[in-house]
C-alpha cells in the first residue's frame, strides 16, 4: 500500500512539473519577440542588424528615442490617438451596453430580426466595407475630419453581443423589484442594472480600447491629412521608411514600445477590477 502511494505520489510530482515545464516554455515563446522588442530599441543601428536576436543591448542607449520625438510627429500621433481611443471607448460602453440592454430585456417588433442583423454584422469582413465607408463619408462631408475617424466605428456589433449575453444572465428578480419600487425601464437600466454588468463592462472597455488604439484599416480610409494620423497610421508611415536610408530597427522598435504602454496599463489595471468583479458576482 504504501510502494503504491509513493508511486502515486511521484506519478503526480512528475505530472506537476512536466506541465510546469510546458508553460514555462511557451510562456518564454511568447514574451521573447517583446524583450527582443524592447531591447533593440536601446541598441545602435549597427548592433541591431548585426544581433538582432541578442536580448542585452552593447552598448545601451537611448538615442532611438530621443530620434523618436525630435524626428517624428510621434506626439502629434499620440495626442490623436488619445482623442481617437478615449472617445470610441466611451462611445461603445454607452451605446453597446443600451442597445445590449434594450435587446435582452426591452419587448418590441422585430427585436429577434434586429439581433439576427447584429449576428450578421460580424460575420461580414471589415475590408468589405473600406470602399462604402469611403463613399459615406465623403457624401456627407465628414471625410478627413476627427468625426470621420471616430463616428463609424463609435459602436459594434461584437459589444452589444457581449452586453446582451450578459444582461440576460443577470435575474429577472432584480428588475421587478425595481419597478415595484416605481423605477421606470431608464431608471432600472441606469441604477439597477448597469452596476452590476461592471464585469462586461470592463471587458468591453478593454477590448474597445485595445482595438480602437490598434485601429488602421479605418483611419487609411477616413483621413488622409497627415495632421490626422493616429499612432498606428503614423507607425505605418514609419516602418515604410520615409525617414531615410538604412533599416533603422531602434527607431522603428522604440515608437512600437511607446505604442504598446497604454494598452499594457489599461490592461493590467481593469483586468484587476475585472477579476474582482468577477468573484463579487460568483459570491452572490
Amino acid at each position: 500500500m504504501a510502494t503504491v502511494r509513493a508511486n502515486h505520489g511521484a506519478r503526480t510530482v512528475a505530472s506537476t512539473f512536466v506541465g510546469y515545464f510546458i508553460l514555462v516554455f511557451f510562456a518564454l515563446v511568447f514574451l521573447y519577440p517583446f524583450v527582443i522588442q524592447l531591447s533593440a530599441s536601446f541598441k545602435t543601428e549597427p548592433n541591431a542588424a548585426l544581433t538582432p536576436l541578442n536580448p542585452v543591448p552593447d552598448p545601451f542607449v537611448t538615442d532611438a528615442y530621443h530620434k523618436v520625438f525630435l524626428s517624428t510627429d510621434m506626439p502629434l500621433w499620440l495626442g490623436n490617438s488619445l482623442i481617437v481611443t478615449i472617445a470610441i471607448t466611451l462611445g461603445r460602453v454607452l451605446l453597446d451596453s443600451m442597445a445590449g440592454y434594450a435587446l435582452a430585456r426591452l419587448r418590441f417588433r422585430g427585436r429577434k430580426a434586429l439581433f439576427s442583423a447584429v449576428i450578421a454584422i460580424l460575420a461580414v469582413p471589415g475590408v468589405v466595407l473600406f470602399i462604402p465607408k469611403f463613399l459615406v463619408l465623403k457624401q456627407f462631408g465628414m471625410y478627413d475630419t476627427y468625426t470621420a475617424l471616430i463616428l463609424p466605428i463609435i459602436a459594434d456589433a461584437g459589444g452589444v453581443f457581449i452586453m446582451k449575453q450578459f444582461f440576460e444572465s443577470i435575474p429577472r428578480s432584480v428588475e421587478e423589484a425595481a419597478r415595484i419600487d416605481g423605477a421606470g425601464p431608464w431608471r432600472t437600466f441606469w441604477s439597477v442594472v448597469l452596476p452590476m454588468g461592471r464585469p462586461a463592462l470592463i471587458t468591453l472597455t478593454i477590448i474597445s480600447f485595445q482595438s480602437s488604439w490598434n485601429e488602421l484599416p479605418h483611419s487609411l480610409v477616413a483621413v488622409q491629412s497627415p495632421d490626422l494620423y493616429t499612432l498606428p497610421r503614423g507607425l505605418a508611415v514609419l516602418v515604410s521608411g520615409s525617414l531615410g536610408s538604412g533599416n533603422q530597427y531602434p527607431l522603428k522598435l522604440g515608437a512600437a514600445v511607446l505604442a504598446t504602454i497604454p494598452v499594457a496599463i489599461i490592461f493590467v489595471v481593469f483586468q484587476r477590477y475585472f477579476v474582482r468583479g468577477a468573484n463579487e458576482g460568483a459570491d452572490k
